[in-house]
């Protein structure tokens, strides 16, 4: 299938490609019957940068997800946010209110990992816990095609902006995040 978000991938339907998606991530796409496309990548190759610098994918369809955890009186909540490689999550302001917590951070490392079961570097909010609001920033949502982490640091997952809008827990959050530096 051509289109260039694809870059130099080439991108299949992804449940034909079951081994090139985490668990959790492959019975997402299942369960909601998510019409996405999957291409294997080199894994040393998977951070977003040098993705796009190897493979020809676009920055401006690079969408990055960001675990983020707020905390308020010892209560612990957390939100899948994504943002276009090419912006920054504002953390400690917008994403800090909308979880109503005294103080929010990015989730270690270790625990988003855990949670959602997928590799460091793959995470998405496919197959994230159910219970986690997925907050997608309005430059993402205004994308057509977007680039996106598959669960696995061995692959990439393709999918339409509204199809990322249709997961369950998923809304458009005009202002979450800001054109880095």
């Amino acid at each position: 299938m051509s289109n260039p978000v694809f870059g130099h991938l080439d991108a299949v339907p992804a449940l034909t490609r079951p081994d090139l998606l985490a668990a959790p991530v492959a019975a997402a796409i299942e369960a909601i019957g998510l019409d996405a496309l999957v291409a294997a990548i080199d894994p040393e190759h998977a951070d977003t940068e040098t993705l796009c610098a190897t493979y020809g994918v676009p920055m401006d369809a690079s969408a990055n997800a960001v675990v983020v955890r707020g905390t308020r009186a010892g209560v612990e909540k957390h939100a899948v946010c994504m943002t276009l490689a090419t912006h920054r999550v504002d953390v400690n302001g917008l994403v800090r209110r909308r979880l109503d917590a005294r103080k929010a951070s990015f989730a270690p490392m270790d625990y988003a990992v855990e949670a959602t079961g997928m590799e460091y570097g793959g995470i998405n909010p496919v197959g994230a816990p159910a219970d986690w609001p997925v907050w997608v920033d309005g430059a993402v949502a205004d994308t057509t095609w977007l680039c996106i982490g598959s669960g696995i640091r061995g692959s990439k997952l393709f999918l339409t902006a509204a199809s990322l809008l249709s997961l369950p827990n998923a809304e458009r959050v005009d202002g979450l995040a800001r054109p880095a530096a």
